[in-house]
C-alpha cells in the first residue's frame, strides 16, 4: 500500500512539473539561512533556473545544513560558474539585526525575498517559484510550498546553499574582524555555549539581535 501510495504521489508531482514546464520558462527556487542565530543577518537566496535545467551541471545539491561546509562551497563556485555562463542565475540579500529587532524576523525574511526578486527581475508570468517550509512569495507569482523542499527539490536545496554560503561569509569575515572576542568564525552567530558565554561575559554588539538574547544577562 505505501508503495501505492509512492507511485501516486510520484505521478502526481510529474503532472504538476509537466505543466508546470508548458505554463512558464523558469522554475524559481527560494530558502533562507540564518533564521534562529544570536546575532548576525538572515539570509534569503532566489535561484532561478529554466524549467529543462540540467541538474547534472551542479551534483551534490541537497539540504545546506546536511552538507559539509567544502562541499557547499564548492556547489557555490559551480553555481558562480553557471551564471557566469548564464545557464542558471540567483541572488542573495541579507536583512541585519536591527531590522530583525524592530519588525521581526517574518517582515525580515520578506524583504531580503523582495529585493532579490527585484535584483533578478522575475516576472510572474513566465515563472514558477518553489518555497521552502513556510515562507510566502508575493502574490503575483504562481507558487508552491513544500516542506522540507531544501531536501526534495534541487532548485530550493541551491537556494539554501547559495544563502548560507553568503551569510556564513560574512560572518566568518566581516564580523569576525570587526568583533574577534565573540568567535563568530566558529558558531556563525548561532547560540552555542561558547557564544552565550562571551555575551555574558562582554555583553552584546551591534550585529546581536537583542530581541534573541533577553535571556542572557551581561555580568558586569
Amino acid at each position: 500500500m505505501a508503495f501505492l501510495n509512492f507511485i501516486s504521489i510520484y505521478e502526481f508531482r510529474v503532472k504538476i512539473w509537466y505543466t508546470v514546464a508548458m505554463k512558464n520558462k523558469w522554475l524559481i527556487g527560494i530558502d533562507e539561512a540564518g533564521r534562529g542565530p544570536l546575532a548576525g543577518p538572515v539570509a534569503v537566496g532566489v535561484v532561478t533556473v529554466p524549467t529543462n535545467f540540467e541538474w547534472r551541471l551542479i551534483p551534490g545539491v541537497g539540504d545546506s545544513k546536511g552538507i559539509a561546509a567544502k562541499k557547499r562551497e564548492a556547489i557555490f563556485f559551480q553555481a558562480q560558474k553557471l551564471r557566469h555562463h548564464r545557464t542558471l542565475d540567483f541572488a542573495v540579500a541579507m536583512v541585519g539585526a536591527s531590522v530583525i529587532d524592530e519588525k521581526g524576523i517574518v517582515y525580515a525574511v520578506n524583504l531580503a525575498m523582495e529585493r532579490c526578486i527585484h535584483r533578478l527581475a522575475l516576472n510572474p508570468e513566465d515563472c514558477h517559484i518553489l518555497l521552502d517550509g513556510s515562507l510566502v512569495a508575493p502574490k503575483t507569482f504562481s507558487q508552491e510550498t513544500i516542506i522540507k523542499g531544501d531536501v526534495t527539490e534541487p532548485v530550493i536545496g541551491l537556494a539554501s546553499i547559495v544563502a548560507k554560503v553568503t551569510r556564513d561569509r560574512f560572518m566568518a569575515g566581516t564580523a569576525q574582524k570587526r568583533y574577534p572576542q565573540y568567535g563568530f568564525e566558529q558558531h556563525m552567530g548561532y547560540g552555542t555555549e561558547l557564544h552565550r558565554k562571551m555575551i555574558t561575559t562582554v555583553g552584546r554588539c551591534p550585529i546581536h539581535r537583542a530581541s534573541y538574547c533577553k535571556n542572557i544577562k551581561y555580568v558586569v
